[in-house]
Order: structure tokens, then sequence, then C-alpha cells
């Protein structure tokens, strides 16, 4: 059917490259934590306006009651029965927009529910053997697209329906795709700096470090103390060699912690991988020691602890640290040839080939192409 409204379709994501595979089978160990985390996040924002109708977000468009009791069905995370209720008034109701639409969201708070159940299992004595779910989560994020795609035949999309498109874009890797709509939603609503934090993240997984650093400075001018905005701006500066800067703005978010009682870890880590880089081991260790602190059970802070102690040629330290990373996330290429490196210096040879061998299968099945 011909679409009544200007608002392009929205096309299958498309492959961006050998450089940077499509698909969260395919990322790197820390891009598919910040989709964790990043989905974790969302709630009453990107995923809630189309239920709550808060003021400044978008309200429901139809308010017939099968689709009022989906929403208040969806309100309470019963999504099974919501998009039984939604898909049972598409049958009578195909040219519906505002039940198409409500079905896109209900599918892709269902990948957000998977990823809250993974971050309960990782946080149990064992990881998962599969913490992405990448099958389950493309297959959702392709069917939320769809929907949309139906709606947009109908009605224009708004902005908070265009988010969601460039999240489940994201979920499927395409970040082009994701800055499209992106900044097509902020073309809608500009005060958004949830938007604009997302967009920065687009730009900054496309290497596009000069647009990514406006964006984030787009959300931190509307939530000065939006901590994960500030650390991203550090890691944009940092992509394009601006030391001094990238390290003032993982102090500010650092700072802008003190009185805070739940820390987001992500600027303590950060910072110390850029010292490490600069080959400041002992400034670097008093970072990543926060924030192994702060977050225990976080891979990444430990990883990057060991290979600071591992340079110090603190050996036993190096170990202690690696191992725990391997045990937290074991699906991560480098915590293994780092925790190799440790086992070889230690004269352990077989599990030094061991760790080797566990890391050049994961960098085949994970794409990476550096320890």
């Amino acid at each position: 059917m011909e679409s009544r409204h200007t608002t392009p379709r929205y096309e299958p994501a498309r492959s961006l490259g050998p450089s940077e595979p499509s698909g969260i089978a395919s990322m790197s160990c820390f891009v598919r934590v910040l989709l964790l985390v990043c989905l974790i996040a969302i709630s009453a924002t990107a995923a809630g306006a189309r239920l709550e109708g808060a003021p400044g977000q978008d309200t429901p468009r139809n308010s017939e009651p099968p689709l009022a009791q989906a929403r208040a069905l969806l309100a309470d995370d019963k999504m099974e029965q919501a998009e039984r209720a939604v898909r049972g008034y598409l049958v009578q109701h195909q040219t519906s927009a505002d039940a198409h639409f409500l079905l896109g969201l209900i599918l892709f708070r269902k990948i957000r529910a998977e990823a809250l159940e993974e971050r309960a299992l990782s946080e149990g004595r064992e990881a998962p053997s599969n913490l992405d779910g990448s099958k389950l989560r493309q297959e959702n994020a392709k069917a939320s697209l769809a929907e949309y795609t139906e709606g947009a035949k109908y009605e224009k999309p708004s902005a908070s329906d265009l988010k969601i498109v460039a999240l489940d874009y994201v979920l499927l890797g395409s970040y082009s795709d994701a800055s499209k709509w992106l900044a097509r939603s902020i073309e809608e609503n500009p005060k958004d700096p949830e938007a604009w934090y997302y967009l920065g993240r687009s730009r900054y997984n496309e290497n596009r470090f000069e647009e990514a650093i406006q964006a984030f400075l787009n959300c931190l001018e509307l939530e000065p103390r939006n901590v994960k905005a500030q650390s991203n701006l550090g890691l944009s500066y940092a992509g394009l060699n601006r030391i001094p800067e990238a390290q003032a703005a993982f102090h500010k978010a650092i700072d802008g912690q003190t009185d805070s009682s739940a820390k987001n870890v992500e600027p303590y880590i950060d910072l110390g991988d850029l010292l490490i880089q600069q080959n400041r081991l002992q400034e670097a260790v008093s970072y990543l020691v926060q924030a192994v602190q702060i977050a225990p059970r976080e891979s990444r802070a430990r990883e990057k602890l060991g290979s600071a102690y591992l340079t110090l040629n603190d050996l036993s330290a190096a170990q202690e640290q690696l191992e725990r990373a391997v045990g937290l996330d074991p699906r991560n290429p480098s915590s293994h040839y780092l925790l190799g490196s440790v086992y070889r210096k230690q004269g352990q040879a077989e599990k030094a080939k061991a760790e080797f061998d566990r890391f050049q299968t994961l960098k085949e099945v994970t794409g990476t192409s550096q320890p």
C-alpha cells in the first residue's frame, strides 16, 4: 500500500562492512555491555512516552478501549498480554497506525525485559553462558521495525516513535540508520536530552567524533548533571586524541558524583584506560581500584586493572583481577589474551596456551581485530 505521508519507510538494516559488522553477535564486549545498560535505563522516557502521555511527551492518538487496555497491561510490564491484545485489535483494524506503533513499542520493551533478566542472571554466582541473547533480540528488533514501517503508511510517527526506531537499529548494529532516525526525532523534539545522548553514542560508534561531541554537549546543555553524557564526551575527545579535554571530561563526570550514593562506574574505567594508554600506570590503578570497589561485578573494570598490573609486572595482582574478569565475562577475548600473557610470564605454559587458544576462538566468533 502506498504511504499517505512523506515519512520515509524504514528499510532493513544494511551491512556495515567488515570493519563494523552488523548484529549484536559480532559486536565487541564493550558495545554489548553498553547496549545492555542502555536498554535497562530506558523506562519512562523513550519506552514510556506513548503510554503515559506526560507533559512534553507524545500522547496516545487513539483512546479506543482495546488499545487503552493494552497500554495499561504494558505499563504493568505484562507484555505478552499486551501483545495479544494489540494483535487481536489489528485483526479488525489493520490500518490503525496507533496499533502498529504500540505493537512496535511492545516488541522493543520485550527486548528491554530480556536485558533486565540477563543482568539479574549475571549478578548471580555464575555468569550465564550466553549473555547477549543476540538471536531473540534481533528478531524482536526487526519485528518492531516492521510494525513502525507499517504504521508509517497511515500516519506520521512521533518523535518518541522515531527514537524507538533508532534504538531498534542500534540493536541491529546499524549505527548509520540509528543516527538518521535519531536526527529525525530531534527535529521533532530538540529538547529531548535522551535523543541527543543516543545520537552521540551512534555517532561515536561511527567514528564521527566531532558530531558525537556536539551531540553530547547538546545533551549536557539540557541535563548538565548527566554523567553518562559527560563520560561519553570524554571518550569522543579521546577518539580525536584531544587528551587534555578527554581527561577534563572524565574528571568532571567523576566529580559530579561526589555526593551520590550510587556512582556510575564508566568514567572511572574510561579515565583509567586513558591513563594506561598514556603510560601513567599508577594513576590508572588508583581510578580502576575505585571502579572495582564501585562495581565489583563489572568485568571491564577488572580487565583494565589487570592490564595495568600486568604492565607494572605485578603478576599476582594481575592474575587475580583477570581471572575474575574472565569469570564474569567468559566471552570477552581480550581478557583471555591478557590472562594468557600473565600465565606465560609466570612460566605456566599449559594455562597460557589454553587462554591464547580461547582468545583465538572468541576473536573469530566476535570479529575482534585486536587483543
